[in-house]
């Protein structure tokens, strides 16, 4: 999906002005770093600027501090998953402080490592029920 043209200045805005735990995590999975996948940094989709994204799995990596505790932003952030889902792209989210830990940051790049995964690519929402019929029977 095509981004606006805000959305691509905000971009580059953002990649000048990343938090410390986006910029340790971004010397971690780009270049095809983890699985030789390709990371895109604060990359725009639609009315959205994507903390990570590749491509190849339609998988954004967002890095959640301590403002995305607060009950009004956790309801924008599940709008903006299911939106994003909506497209095909699924989002994994790690706290801030997981990834400035040693221990917690190992277990970032493990989940990143297995959303990554061909095998458990994420294929979107799952199709509308077929109609003619009640649960249990298959339309003709």
């Amino acid at each position: 999906m095509r981004a606006s043209s805000k959305s691509y200045s905000s971009a580059r805005r953002m990649r000048r002005e990343m938090p410390l735990p986006e910029v340790i995590l971004w010397q971690l999975i780009r270049g095809g770093k983890v699985g030789g996948l390709r990371f895109r940094r604060q990359h725009p989709v639609g009315p959205f600027v994507l903390d990570f994204y590749c491509a190849d799995r339609k998988l954004a990596i967002e890095v959640d501090g301590r403002a995305h505790d607060d009950a009004e932003r956790v309801e924008q952030d599940e709008r903006r998953t299911m939106w994003l889902n909506n497209q095909g792209i699924q989002v994994i989210r790690f706290m801030a402080s997981d990834i400035l830990d040693p221990q917690g940051l190992e277990a970032v790049l493990v989940a990143i490592r297995e959303n990554a995964a061909p095998s458990t690519s994420f294929a979107g929402p799952p199709p509308p029920p077929r109609g003619g019929g009640s649960e249990g029977e298959t339309a003709p």
